[in-house]
């Protein structure tokens, strides 16, 4: 399945300050190091030429991705036509049939985080939630057997 290609303003910032970062400070950084290591002669047994050459080409390769990805990328901004329903950027409180509560929020593939409770907007679980409404229940598949979950709130923005 390909990843959708929405992403919150957030989310957009931070893949865009990633990508100056690399450009702009790591990878002169790294290039003045590896010609400093070059300059002291056989490369072939010189650990800090060795490490500074693949350290260069993965930052050129993050680079690469990031420069495209930002530009195929859509930022989703919540609508106030949204509210009461469930769509992507929003925070979503979950109740299982164990009574546990979650918070999710739901962005895009590129953001997701699980630490800080961020699902992808392709997961199952936001599959599930797209369209619904609080008191909503909706049943997902996983690996342990299908849960469901009722809607406790939705919010586009924590207080």
């Amino acid at each position: 399945m390909a990843k959708s290609n929405y992403i919150t303003r957030d989310g957009w910032y931070a893949l865009d300050k990633e990508l100056k970062y690399l450009w702009k400070e790591e990878r002169p950084r790294v290039t003045q190091s590896v010609s400093e290591a070059a300059a002291q002669g056989d490369r072939s047994e010189n650990a800090e030429y060795i490490y500074g050459k693949k350290r260069l080409r993965e930052i050129d390769r993050r680079v690469r991705f990031l420069s495209k990805r930002l530009d195929e990328l859509k930022i989703v901004d919540p609508d106030p036509r949204q509210e009461g329903k469930v769509y992507f950027g929003a925070w979503v409180t979950l109740e299982d049939e164990d009574e546990n509560i979650r918070t999710f929020r739901l962005v895009g593939s590129d953001e997701f985080d699980p630490a800080k409770q961020w699902i992808s907007i392709d997961s199952p679980v936001a599959r599930a939630l797209i369209g619904k409404q609080v008191d909503d229940e909706i049943n997902v598949k996983t690996p342990g057997g299908e849960v469901t979950y009722c809607i406790l709130s939705i919010k586009y923005y924590l207080e």
